[in-house]
């Protein structure tokens, strides 16, 4: 054989285990963003969990605040019915709102937040905040890194012709950037 025909062997040889290589990595990596999202999906599903109890202690002492509290039974609903990131963003944002006015209620009660239940409740509900805050960062770490990976030579030529395509942030809610105002 010719030195040409060696060359070509060695360019295929290298293409090959180039693909190889960044096939294996992307699955490793759109597995772990998966993972990340299904991180998202456990918290967002605790929190709906919660809601329940924490709506009907509110409804022992404010019973007609029936509007309030149909509209977190309603966001509620709607989060543990939405599907992918963005459905999930945008179902979460509603229910931040509902939950927000729920908590305006509470502050008309001050039976209700001396309540045992109600507390153990709240303490419940921000804890899963804060995981729900961190699982949200690590999705968003994940598919930071296999977006670049995708987008980045020489896995790029790789890449569409494997299936693999970006993924979608979980992106704050619309308002998030404006800062609460709590008043006394």
């Amino acid at each position: 054989m010719n030195k040409t025909v060696w060359i070509a062997i060695a360019i295929v040889g290298v293409l090959l285990v180039s693909a190889v290589f960044s096939y294996n990595t992307l699955v490793s990596m759109n597995e772990s963003v998966n993972g990340k999202w299904s991180q998202i999906e456990n918290q967002l599903q605790r929190r709906a969990d919660l809601i329940p109890n924490l709506v009907n202690t509110v409804k022992g002492y404010a019973a007609h605040e029936q509007q309030a509290i149909q509209a977190v039974a309603d966001a509620r609903a709607k989060l543990t019915g939405a599907q992918g990131p963005v459905g999930k963003a945008e179902a979460n944002a509603e229910l931040n709102s509902a939950l927000s006015r729920l908590l305006v209620v509470v502050e008309n009660y001050p039976n209700l937040k001396a309540d045992q239940n109600f507390r153990a409740l709240m303490d419940e509900l921000s804890g899963t905040e804060n995981r729900i805050a961190v699982a949200r960062k690590d999705y968003n770490d994940a598919v930071q890194g296999y977006n670049v990976k995708i987008r980045s030579m020489p896995t790029s030529l790789f890449a569409g012709m494997m299936g693999f395509g970006p993924k979608e942030y979980f992106k704050a809610e619309e308002g998030a950037k404006q800062v609460p105002q709590v008043k006394f």
